[in-house]
């Protein structure tokens, strides 16, 4: 993305900032790992980390998509809620809302 000549200075640079299994048993017994992905295993995460039992890596991810979901329907509620690209011209048109579950009352 622009920055490939950087890579091997920014790993250098960032070494020190890995999350891994050292830094976790620093941590107390109930210490949860955070990720908001996407992650590069043995760089910013040590590997294996990501799939430990501390880690809600995919639960945070799952969490994310249902709100950018409620985000999209809100989005697309407000700003095509009526549009002539449907077949049923000025009827509503809920067939992108059904995609993300979501009906206008």
């Amino acid at each position: 993305m622009g920055q490939e000549t950087e890579a091997a200075v920014r790993r250098k640079a960032f070494a020190d900032y890995q999350i891994n299994e050292k830094l976790v048993a620093l941590a107390k017994r109930n210490v949860i790992i955070m990720h908001c992905l996407p992650a590069h295993h043995g760089e910013e995460v040590s590997v294996g980390l990501l799939d430990s039992p501390q880690s809600v890596v995919f639960d945070q991810a799952e969490n994310r998509m249902h709100a950018q979901k409620a985000l999209l329907a809100w989005i697309f509620a407000k700003k095509i809620t009526y549009s002539s690209a449907f077949p049923h011209k000025g009827r509503v048109s809920y067939s992108l809302l059904l995609i993300f579950g979501v009906t206008l009352e």
